[in-house]
């Protein structure tokens, strides 16, 4: 009875850390992101540390998608310490994506998405959502819909309550 009660608790404490381990994994995985831009060029969360990250799920069908990206690209070029990442997803064909790029002269990296990329940073409901990571990585916010340019300003600036308003 002592030798099944023992052997009961070691499952038990197992199974425990095996939970403890597949959390601790999941949660390593969402915050440790690399995605793979149209260019060929591999983009890290790591590998962009010290920076604001926007990474930004849009597809080639939506208005309000394309209506931020001209802000987008603004922001960009005026906070050197912001990189705007876009994630298309939702496409017909890869040429579709890469037209809007050239017609409105994306200069941040873009990335054919898919559900695989949209599920790895917790799902993306509607379009365009954004996630926005401090410099150290931590991931501030999440917004579903366009952005404004005052939005982004006032998140990078400590006010995250305007960016998470889903």
């Amino acid at each position: 009875m002592r030798e099944v009660r023992h052997t009961a608790l070691r499952t038990v404490a197992l199974l425990a850390a095996l939970l403890f381990a597949s959390a601790f994994t999941l949660n390593a995985r969402a915050d440790a992101w690399s995605l793979l831009s149209s260019n060929g060029i591999r983009i890290s969360l790591d590998g962009l540390h010290g920076k604001w990250v926007l990474v930004n799920f849009w597809a080639p069908w939506c208005p309000p998608c394309l209506a931020e990206m001209p802000d987008l690209v603004k922001m960009q070029k005026k906070h050197k310490d912001l990189q705007v990442i876009g994630v298309a997803v939702m496409y017909r064909a890869r040429q579709d994506v890469t037209d809007i790029v050239k017609n409105k002269s994306i200069s941040y990296p873009v990335v054919f998405g898919n559900e695989d990329i949209a599920s790895n940073f917790g799902g993306v409901s509607g379009l365009p959502t954004s996630f926005l990571y401090s410099p150290s990585g931590k991931l501030v916010g999440q917004h579903q819909g366009p952005l404004t340019p005052k939005q982004i300003e006032l998140a990078m600036h400590g006010s995250t309550a305007a960016f998470t308003d889903n």
